[in-house]
Parts: structure tokens; C-alpha cells; sequence
């Protein structure tokens, strides 16, 4: 049976500063929105539609910043509030994990809606352009939370090959949840969504995959990970993640539905 090999979250120290994993994956994040940023600006249809990669460095300044004050804003306030509001200044200690995908994406959602109005872009058009380089930039985070063991995963059969031990958890075998969702989550949907978005859609369609494959991934891959909490409703238990991602699912085809029946009118 594999064993979480527990390394040491910080990846190197120059005098007193310590660099940590977990910092490092959201540089990773950051550096492939560029890269792809670059290769998406290029493809005809977006050219076409005056994209630049000179729009990229500004972009990722506010995106950076809805990132990381989003997502810390939503691990806060949807999966921890009780701890932080009697630890306040953990709330700063970014560098030791902790942050909602559904928070960082409420926070880029308003940091772009800021950029296109500085760049005199249209709204829809920023979303559609920056969706297919979100997911590559959510798997280095999961990747992030294995290396911090983070988020382990429900118990799992022991007879299941990649099972592994969690041991700051318990000595039960788990499923390793954050590969999961970094390959899942992260990786397919980058796949589906690059190749999607290749050709030229209706005004927010991109987006709105995005966000309801996203809700739908999350939706099942959370069914691995040991929920935060667990929500009852009408005889049904969902995690926190699983609510989260429920309106995802909903927003995405309500808006692929609308856009479609535009464009076909």
C-alpha cells in the first residue's frame, strides 16, 4: 500500500525566507496562463477579435489578485469561518494552504470584469479568452494541497492499487483526492476546454463550459475527498464542495442554452 511521502512544505530557504511548495504551484499557475495566454492570443479567431499578448502581463495582475484574495477570502468564509474568525491572523498565513477554487473564481470573475473595463473590452469576451488557461492553473494547485497533505481523500478499499496512507490522518488506506482532482478537475477538463474552444463560439460559451463541466467534475471527484462538511437536504447529504458546485452546473447550461438559441436566431 502507498504511503504520503509527508515532504517538507518549504522547498528551500534563502536566509530567513522560506519558499514554499505550495507558493511555487501558483507560480507554476501563473506562468502557464502566460504561456497558453500566448498560444490563444495567436489562434485566428481571438486575433481576429484584437487580442494581443501584450494583454497577458496586465491581465495577470488582476487575475493574481483575485486569485489569491478570493480564494482566501472563500476558504474563510465557506469551509472555515469558525477557526479563522478565532484565529484572524491565519488568515494571512497563505503560505500554509488554504484556498477555495470557488472563492478564487468569484475573485478573478470581478478582477477581470475591472480589466475589461480598463482595456475597453468586452466582459464576455475577457471570461471566453482567459477560461481554457484556468484548469491547468487549478491541477498545480491540487498539486500544491498532495505535497502541504492537504485534503486527503475518503477511506478507500485497501485492495484498490494506488490507495495510500495519510499519516498525519489515521493509518487507514485513502484515496489520494488531490491527484484526483488535479487530473480530473485540472487536466481533462484543459483538454475538452482547449479543444472546444479552438473554433469560434457563440459570446460566453467558453465560459460557460467552463463553468458547468468545472461544476460537474467537482460535483463526482468530490465524492473522493473527505468533505469539509456535509450539508442534509431532503434526505440527501452533499459535501460543501458539492453545494458549491450545483450552481456552477446550472449557470453553465442555462447560459450554453441561451447563447445557442441567440446565435441560432
Amino acid at each position: 500500500m502507498l504511503i504520503h511521502p509527508q515532504p517538507d512544505p518549504i522547498a528551500f530557504s534563502i536566509g530567513p525566507v522560506s519558499v514554499h511548495w505550495y507558493g511555487l504551484m501558483y507560480l507554476v499557475a501563473f506562468v502557464q496562463f502566460i504561456a497558453l495566454g500566448r498560444v490563444r492570443a495567436a489562434q485566428p479567431h481571438m486575433a481576429a477579435a484584437g487580442w494581443k499578448k501584450e494583454d497577458l502581463d496586465d491581465m495577470l495582475f488582476y487575475g493574481v489578485l483575485g486569485v489569491v484574495i478570493g480564494g482566501r477570502l472563500g476558504e474563510v468564509l465557506f469551509y472555515n469561518p469558525a477557526y479563522y474568525f478565532s484565529h484572524p491572523l491565519e488568515i494571512f498565513a497563505v503560505w500554509k494552504g488554504g484556498m477555495s477554487f470557488h472563492g478564487g473564481f468569484l475573485g478573478v470573475l470581478i478582477a477581470m470584469s475591472l480589466w475589461a473595463r480598463k482595456s475597453g473590452k468586452r466582459i464576455v469576451d475577457v471570461y471566453d479568452f482567459i477560461a481554457p488557461m484556468v484548469p491547468l492553473g487549478y491541477a498545480a494547485g491540487r498539486i500544491g494541497n498532495f505535497i502541504n497533505a492537504e485534503l486527503p481523500g475518503r477511506v478507500a478499499d485497501p485492495s484498490l492499487p494506488w490507495a495510500m496512507i495519510w499519516p498525519n490522518v489515521d493509518n487507514l488506506p485513502r484515496h489520494p483526492s488531490p491527484i484526483y482532482q488535479a487530473l480530473v478537475d485540472g487536466v481533462l477538463l484543459f483538454i475538452i476546454l482547449w479543444i472546444y474552444a479552438r473554433k469560434q463560439r457563440p459570446p460566453l460559451a467558453v465560459g460557460a463550459m467552463f463553468v458547468g463541466l468545472y461544476g460537474v467534475a467537482r460535483f463526482i471527484t468530490e465524492y473522493f475527498r473527505t468533505p469539509d462538511y456535509e450539508v442534509h437536504f431532503a434526505g440527501i447529504t452533499i459535501s460543501a464542495g458539492q453545494m458549491l458546485s450545483l450552481p456552477m452546473v446550472a449557470f453553465g447550461i442555462i447560459v450554453l442554452f441561451i447563447t445557442y438559441r441567440k446565435q441560432r436566431a
